[in-house]
């Protein structure tokens, strides 16, 4: 096999709280995985990315890191991991962990040693800084609201965290540091993993000048500039070298405010640093530009702008690197709540999504749930559980002011990171055969309905069409290597394009709208034969394309 295998691969996102639990506590477990490796295997994906099951306070679902060598016993335990890793392999499928390397828990014992003092090994594991005028160093803001700084009376000190203050960020400045975090890597290669999901990479150098932010709406904190400090490629190079590199592992990082020439810099093969980044901004084409509410203002998706960016990542790229396909993840929303319809045409839209994400250059992620159309459950307020939902609620609805209670809770229902957190649903049996008892989080009300059992027995079977999906990457190089070629670009409805390596030509097209559409474009190509259609057309016979109509078609 060769190095880059993940360039032929489709990876499975697995979060495990919500996806099996097998010891009747309501939460999702390591046995879990390993109990539905079969049905993964079925579907025919080549790993497993696995969320946080590290040893943590879960004040942020596990993205809070107390322990990095113990698994948290909510999980199982280091014996559970080293059999899923061994029994996942036995089935040619890879382990991929995540490694959350901005920030620990304050739980951490090194964390705690740190509080103690400022000359001790841990002190300067952190990043500490002394009051200014009685206040806070900087006017930086966290990610979930309030300031990204918190007083810690012991040091008589300011210690930095860009996401809740439970989760103080490390100080990578400190090469003691780097060296527990490629330590703890290494730790994990010695059990089997086969590479990694780099949470919020991009964030890890700071400017060691701790200037204010800019403060276009007058607010008391603004949210750090925390992505590509100055010695960020430096670091992620180091890591390479350390890490990645010596023992053949995989990475995907996340790079949240990082664009497709950003991107080039940190996935070019030449530089050895990452081999592929998450990118968000596909995932803001349904979000009112400069708006102070943030990602809580919401717009109907426009895809005018959805295929913009996702062109600009694909040419960008090309010959520079690598792309990271991925619509559904544990901080994104169900794609057909989000974008689609989920209620008339939920098998449509999931399955017309999936096929203009699988059709582009690159690895597509899939996020459990999302091969066989699960949707957002549509909750009142009390019932969500994420902090940056209930720190941004409490920061803009009562302190702020700035958005009204009830357009908080649509942005919710279309956009929080729990609508992807319901646990997995099964089967049509009470807690939809997630758990036998009450589950940790509340189940999707639709459950009876979507669940894996009714969609493998259904004539529009989502997990079928994800699994034929799939067997087409593996089978044709096209989708491999073939050049990308957007067609239709200001058209508000079709996401159409080419796929060409010189011995196969498909057009890729979808209608992304409830309503039927005319396309001129299957007058201008002569088409040989339909690869895939999600209304399992045989032939194209019209110039229409129904609702949420998906085809991948071979051309002359």
């Amino acid at each position: 096999m060769t190095n880059d295998w993940w360039k032929n691969a489709v990876i499975y996102q697995v979060y495990p709280k919500s996806f099996l639990d097998t010891n009747a506590d309501g939460i999702g477990d390591l046995n879990g995985i390993d109990k539905k490796l079969d049905y993964l295997s079925d579907l025919g994906i080549d790993a497993i990315w696995i969320s946080p099951v590290y040893l943590s306070p879960q004040v942020d679902n596990g993205y809070d890191i107390a322990n990095y060598r113990k698994i948290d016993p909510m999980f199982g335990d280091n014996k559970d991991i080293k059999k899923l890793i061994q029994d996942a392999h036995s089935k040619n499928i890879r382990i991929i962990m995540d490694m959350v390397a901005n920030h620990t828990s304050d739980q951490s014992i090194w964390f705690r040693e740190s509080c103690k003092s400022k000359d001790n090994y841990f002190s300067d594991f952190y990043i500490w800084k002394d009051p200014v005028d009685g206040k806070e160093p900087n006017n930086w803001g966290s990610n979930f609201g309030g300031s990204a700084w918190t007083f810690n009376k012991t040091r008589n000190q300011y210690y930095l965290h860009y996401y809740g203050k439970q989760q103080p960020d490390l100080n990578w400045e400190n090469p003691k540091v780097r060296e527990a975090i490629y330590d703890v890597m290494r730790y994990w290669k010695a059990h089997g993993v086969d590479g990694w999901r780099m949470d919020v990479i991009t964030s890890i150098s700071k400017d060691q000048r701790f200037l204010d932010n800019p403060n276009p709406h007058n607010l008391h904190y603004v949210v750090a500039n925390q992505n590509n400090g100055p010695r960020m490629h430096e670091f992620i190079h180091e890591m390479n070298q350390e890490v990645f590199k010596p023992f053949s592992m995989m990475s995907v990082g996340e790079a949240p405010d990082s664009k497709s020439k950003d991107a080039r810099l940190l996935v070019d093969p030449k530089r050895e640093e990452l081999n592929m980044v998450f990118t968000f901004e596909h995932m803001h084409v349904d979000r009112v530009p400069g708006n102070v509410n943030g990602r809580w203002a919401i717009q109907p998706v426009d895809i005018v702008q959805l295929k913009k960016t996702l062109a600009d990542w694909q040419d960008n790229l090309d010959g520079h690197g690598w792309n990271a396909l991925y619509f559904e993840n544990h901080d994104r929303a169900r794609t057909p709540s989000r974008w689609g319809n989920d209620k008339e045409f939920r098998y449509e839209s999931a399955t017309a999504f999936a096929t203009v994400l699988h059709g582009l250059k690159g690895t597509p992620f899939v996020y459990q749930g999302e091969e066989i159309g699960m949707t957002n459950p549509k909750f009142d307020l009390k019932d969500y559980e994420d902090i940056e939902l209930r720190t941004n609620y409490q920061k803009l609805v009562l302190q702020e002011k700035t958005i009204s209670e009830t357009d908080f809770l649509k942005a919710a229902r279309k956009i929080s990171r729990d609508n992807a957190r319901t646990p997995m649903q099964w089967n049509d049996s009470e807690n939809g055969g997630f758990s036998v008892v009450k589950p940790w989080f509340k189940i999707n009300p639709n459950y009876k309905e979507v669940n894996v059992k009714n969609d493998l027995t259904s004539s529009k079977s989502v997990f079928k069409y994800y699994q034929k999906l799939i067997k087409i990457r593996h089978d044709y190089e096209v989708l491999k290597d073939g050049d990308f070629q957007l067609l239709l670009p200001d058209d508000k409805k079709i996401f159409a394009y080419l796929r060409d390596n010189g011995k196969n030509k498909w057009l890729v097209i979808a209608n992304l709208s409830g309503y039927s559409q005319q396309v001129d474009l299957f007058d201008k190509f002569h088409i040989n034969k339909v690869i895939i259609d999600n209304y399992k057309l045989d032939k194209r016979t019209s110039n229409g394309l129904l609702p949420y109509e998906a085809s991948i078609l071979e051309i002359e």
